[in-house]
């Protein structure tokens, strides 16, 4: 019999059940001797304390071993008690330190998350054979004998749902017109007429499309079918967001878009999510949801063959736990659904001919596809309904075998579906005479009703407080009995057939681009307009900010639509995708005519400013068009002017970095905000053009240093006496024509060598001169590495928008020759090559730089920038990849980010192939070899990267498909642009012990300096140039410049976000109100690497950080814990630690390693 409780009822039976043995006869007792007496008098003494005795040799040999070997890190028992409720309060801790000193401790990740399941331990189990299965292809015929629900019936829920795209085949407008406001009128019609119907809604960005449309009736009638419980708002995003290419700070942004106005609106927050159609899940968004109050996930696309292994041993619902949680503070309960889609064919049971026919959309008459597999759905009737019942009961039965509880979740819905109110009757109509028949027969242990997913959790969790389905041995969560617990991500994706969905990671990548810039400019411009408001002392200075307020949401919204499964993806059609490009880039532009504005009242320059006055200063990079590369605006500084430039800078820590403009005229020189020469450096400005690799124009490069979170001021100056002019760069050449035109003002030189070096002083990088490619990096103190690059193509004649599928491996396609140019200076150097290849225009060109910078991160990487123009049909149905072969013995192992958020551990397996051995590459790839040498790639757009062998490394740049891969898009991707990949390489070796790859399972940490390399990456410095030069006076302009921080914050602790949510709002709201946000994440290193970051780097989060105390000029009246969408307020119920409640009395904060916390503050300026 199973305990109904996990409280260890096996203790218990090894208590005697009496209090002593039987007891001798007082016959017997008066025969024994004195002597034999104490004899029996010890036995009797040590049978009666048997256990307390056992006990205390126990806590004896316990203690030995504690002095010998040390505490033992905490581990998740069988044994901890349940909590009796549904929301998850976390066991109390004793100290928030000591959680965070076991994370410190970490030589990359020793210590991780006690768990039963991890993905890594599937992959090396299961043998991906593709075997079929009969009428479940992928899984095996289904039995079972019947009674199973006996003692507990079975609870089937049946969940109406509708799966609505925000933009695939249509845009979201497109698809809002013809289909979404007709469901959702539909939705409220048909479920207003019976009590006893559910439904399920996800998308934001629909639903508060139709509320703007919908008449007071609809509306009122909408809040009262979700108030009485028929229609739950389940995830309630923006959209279903990607998990393969979305950054964690867009699907922040995205699901509190959706939930803040969920909740305006509605009253509503939603906890259950639901995620069908990501091709993919990673555990950061189970992290998110987590923080954002949300109790249970429900999931489905994940690799058949993984799917298969759950259903084996009924695991397909478990607790997902992250990796580096020793303390179960991350858990969250999921449900895998078990088949093949998430249509109706293929939920109601294993076998899809039979399920169709109770999807009664495809009877005749209706819009939809009659049943593959010839049998069609037929109306219930009075005659039929017992046969039919049978029939659809047997399939939940046969599901119901795969999971633990015989409590049922049966989805009822596709994509689009509910689009008229006879479609909707069908559908409840016959359901509901299927119900009553099962319902109205006790012997078939069964009750069948529509619910929601709400009902279906709520019913689980009651069932699993009776009943525990803990498997022996197994490590489970406290949050919810009967389980077991996993950590790890499903990528990549297949769905049939050895078919996996890695070329999505690529697909469009210049909107992906785009997608990150948009990102870090609504991040900064959101950082203005909190910094305006918080120093703002009157009404008149709020009007800027106040003002924008509406293109500021319709920003973010438009971040958050991008984020859709099918839009950051590259996986709508060419119509759609100009319409999320068209969106992003009118709202680039507006963050950045706004920032314009904010940084003259940041800087004094101006005190009162409307959204309709013009700034005096403009972006320094600007796009012409949606689908335009940015270009650089020139300075054109004559003689006796000088030009400004302003940077903002969007990090939390002083920045001082290597800058560069384009200016027209190369005789200038470069002053400070002070009026002090700063050391410049003036270099040739290259294109992809072959016959003319030079533009004409110079690029200017000098060393700044902005304060953290603020703005600095420097100068371009034509004929400032006092100062020397920007050094030119010593160019060299070499070109297979023998000649190449130098432009003024530089002295050109033909490379006489067939390798060439460039360096500053602690790197040297060597290149072969006939190919322009890398070879070799060599380091101060003598030791050197391989990194022999290489460009190649895969030829994919079955790749689409979704599946990379190669034939063959990728070939190399630089040939001997064409041109090369050698760009050195004080500051900066340069190899520029457009090579030779079997086409008339290259596909690619590319430049490789190093930085001079005393205190800088750039002094520590190689910048890679690659220009690719995959354009004409001659590239059809080919990828093109940068690979970096080195000596490293990566084992075929190497580590790549889940969302920019965490590291995942990836192996190349030889039984699959080589394109499931892709993995995404949001912003992180790195190998570490067994002696502790790292090679890391730094990216800025999410990308797919794979080590196919030992020392490799190979990313994937672009692909040009001319085929659909026969996954619904109908077309391939032909919409190629051209576009600039940047990368910032880091080559570093370990000063300590660190964890091998090969025998960790878990996920290695970056070092301090590569999550600053990443950082500097993502965040850029947002420059902007004065529009018009000002003629050199005698007198130099007032100082000019802006710091907002007290000092900088430690390098591990990251601002995620500082904003006013609502700045529309903000004049109306009391000041009680905290009207300001601050989100703060604790990034966790790797400390067998330099723990300093090589940099300027002085402290890390290791003490409390007071946000009372964190502005200068501002005081921080009050802040209080909230949850990641800012919906919440139960730090517990988040799953946080309980003293991180603590900071609205003393403003203290620690932040655990990994974590992500958000405070609700009040400012005020200080009088």
């Amino acid at each position: 019999m199973a305990f109904s409780t996990r409280r260890g009822g096996w203790a218990s039976s090894l208590l005697p059940t009496s209090s002593s043995s039987s007891s001798p006869s007082s016959t017997s007792k008066s025969k024994l001797t004195r002597k034999s007496r104490r004899r029996f008098a010890l036995r009797d003494f040590i049978l009666a304390n048997f256990f307390t005795i056992g006990l205390l040799i126990s806590f004896f040999f316990f203690f030995i071993v504690v002095l010998r070997y040390g505490v033992p890190s905490p581990i998740s028992s069988r044994l901890k008690p349940k909590n009796p409720t549904r929301i998850y309060k976390p066991p109390r801790k004793s100290s928030h330190r000591k959680s965070v000193k076991v994370v410190d401790n970490l030589n990359g990740s020793a210590i991780g998350a006690t768990v039963d399941i991890t993905t890594k331990d599937l992959y090396d189990r299961i043998q991906f054979l593709d075997e079929d299965g009969g009428p479940w292809k992928q899984g095996w015929r289904v039995t079972y004998k019947g009674n199973e629900w006996d003692s507990e019936k079975l609870k089937i829920f049946v969940v109406p749902h509708s799966h609505n795209d925000p933009g695939w085949k249509l845009t979201v407008e497109e698809y809002y017109d013809r289909q979404s406001r007709h469901i959702l009128d539909t939705i409220v019609e048909t479920l207003s007429k019976d009590s006893r119907r559910k439904f399920i809604w996800e998308e934001m960005s629909y639903l508060e499309r139709w509320w703007r449309d919908a008449t007071d009736e609809k509306r009122e009638s909408f809040i009262n079918i979700v108030n009485n419980g028929q229609l739950e708002i389940v995830g309630g995003g923006w959209v279903m967001n990607d998990e393969a290419n979305s950054h964690y700070y867009a699907i922040i942004e995205q699901m509190t878009e959706g939930n803040t106005w969920l909740n305006d609106t509605i009253g509503v927050i939603p906890k259950n999510s639901w995620a069908i159609d990501p091709f993919g899940y990673s555990p950061t968004m189970a992290y998110l949801l987590r923080r954002m109050g949300f109790e249970n996930m429900l999931i489905q696309r994940t690799h058949y063959e993984l799917k298969k292994e759950l259903s084996l041993h009924k695991n397909l619902e478990y607790v997902w736990r992250q990796s580096w949680d020793v303390e179960e503070t991350t858990d969250i309960f999921v449900h895998m659904m078990p088949f093949y889609s998430y249509d109706i064919p293929h939920t109601c049971g294993p076998e899809p001919a039979i399920c169709c026919q109770f999807d009664f959309a495809r009877m005749h008459g209706f819009v939809y596809e009659l049943c593959p597999w010839g049998q069609h759905p037929v109306e219930t009737t009075q005659e039929n309904v017992k046969e039919r019942a049978l029939k659809l009961l047997d399939q939940y039965k046969k599901k119901s075998t795969l999971y633990r509880t015989n409590t049922l979740l049966i989805p009822l819905g596709d994509d689009f579906r509910y689009v008229s109110v006879d479609e909707a009757e069908a559908q409840f109509k016959n359901y509901q005479m299927l119900f009553d028949y099962i319902n109205s027969n006790p012997s078939l242990n069964a009750e069948a009703k529509f619910g929601t997913l709400e009902d279906y959790f709520r019913t689980l969790r009651e069932e699993s407080e009776r009943v525990n389905y803990s498997q022996p041995g197994e490590v489970g969560s406290g949050q919810i009995g009967g389980f077991p617990s996993l950590s790890g991500d499903f990528f990549t994706y297949a769905d049939r057939q050895q078919d996996y969905w890695s070329g999505y990671y690529v697909s469009r990548p210049f909107f992906k681009a785009v997608d990150r810039v948009l990102e870090q400019t609504l991040r900064a411009a959101d950082m203005m307009i909190a910094l305006l408001l918080g120093y703002c002392q009157r009404s008149q200075c709020e009007k800027l900010p106040i003002g924008f307020s509406y293109k500021l949401t319709a920003a973010r919204r438009n971040l958050a639509l991008f984020q859709h499964h099918d839009g950051v993806t590259g996986t709508a059609k060419d119509h759609v995708v100009l319409d999320y490009g068209t969106r992003m880039h009118t709202s680039l532009q507006d963050l950045q005519f706004f920032m314009a504005k904010a940084i003259e009242v940041l800087l004094g320059i101006r005190h009162e400013k409307s959204d309709s006055n013009p700034s005096q200063y403009e972006a320094e990079q600007v796009r012409s068009k949606y689908d335009a590369q940015p270009i650089h605006k020139a300075i054109n500084a004559r003689e006796g002017t000088q030009q400004s430039v302003v940077f903002f800078n969007p990090l939390e820590q002083t920045r001082e970095e290597v800058v560069m403009v384009i200016v027209n005229r190369p005789d200038i020189s470069v002053l400070d905000s002070n009026w002090t020469c700063v050391q410049s450096q003036i270099s040739p400005e290259f294109q992809h053009d072959k016959s003319k690799i030079f533009t004409g124009r110079s690029r200017v490069y000098w060393k700044a240093s902005v304060p953290a979170m603020g703005l600095q001021t420097y100068y371009i100056v034509n004929g400032f006496s006092g100062c020397e002019k920007a050094k030119p760069a010593v160019v060299k050449f070499f070109s297979a024509s023998g000649s190449l035109a130098c432009p003024p003002p530089y002295a050109c030189s033909k490379v006489e060598n067939n390798v060439i070096e460039i360096q500053n002083r602690h790197q040297t990088l060597t290149f072969d001169v006939r190919h322009g490619l890398l070879q070799k990096v060599t380091y101060e103190n003598g030791s050197s590495y391989v990194v022999g690059e290489e460009i190649a193509m895969y030829s994919s004649w079955g790749s689409g928008a979704y599946l990379f599928k190669p034939t063959g491996d990728a070939q190399p396609i630089i040939e001997a020759g064409e041109q090369m140019v050698i760009s050195k200076g004080p500051l900066m150097q340069e190899v520029y090559s457009y090579p030779h290849t079997a086409w008339e225009n290259s596909p690619i060109s590319y430049s490789t730089r190093v930085y001079n910078g005393e205190n800088t991160i750039q002094e520590f990487l190689i910048e890679k920038e690659y220009h690719v123009e995959l354009l004409g049909h001659e590239f059809n149905d080919r990828e093109l990849i940068v690979r970096y072969k080195t000596d490293i013995d990566n084992k075929r192992i190497f580590y790549s980010d889940l969302n920019g958020f965490q590291m995942s551990r990836r192996e190349t397996y030889g039984k699959i192939p080589l394109q499931g051995n892709y993995y995404p590459m949001p912003s992180l790839a790195f190998m570490q070899g067994s002696n502790g040498q790292r090679f890391s790639v730094h990216t800025r757009q999410s990308l797919g990267a794979a080590t196919l062998e030992d020392g490799w490394l190979e990313i994937m740049l672009d692909r040009r498909l001319l085929r659909d891969d026969g996954r619904g898009l109908g077309q391939g991707v032909m919409d190629n642009r051209e576009m600039n990949v940047i990368f910032h390489i880091v080559l570093e070796s370990n000063i300590s012990t660190t964890s091998n790859p090969v025998s960790n399972p878990l996920p290695l940490n970056p070092s301090l300096l590569s999550h600053q390399v990443g950082a500097h990456l993502n965040y850029p410095l947002h420059a902007f140039i004065a529009k018009k030069s000002q003629e050199l006076s005698v007198q130099p302009p007032p100082p000019k410049s802006f710091s907002p921080l007290a000092a900088s914050l430690p390098c591990d602790l990251h601002i995620v976000s500082f904003k006013v949510p609502r700045p529309i709002k903000y004049s109306q709201q009391p000041h009680e109100d905290s009207r300001f946000v601050l989100i703060l994440q604790r990034r966790n290193w790797d400390s067998s690497y330099c723990q300093k970051g090589r940099s300027q780097c002085t402290s890390v989060a290791n003490e409390h950080v007071n946000l009372f105390n964190i502005f200068k000029g501002l005081a921080v009246l009050k802040a209080r814990p909230t949850s990641l969408n800012l919906l919440h307020e139960d730090v517990e119920m988040l799953g946080y630690d309980e003293h991180s409640g603590d900071v609205a009395q003393e403003g203290q904060v620690l932040i655990s390693p990994m974590e992500i916390q958000a405070y609700k503050l009040e400012l005020r300026p200080h009088q």
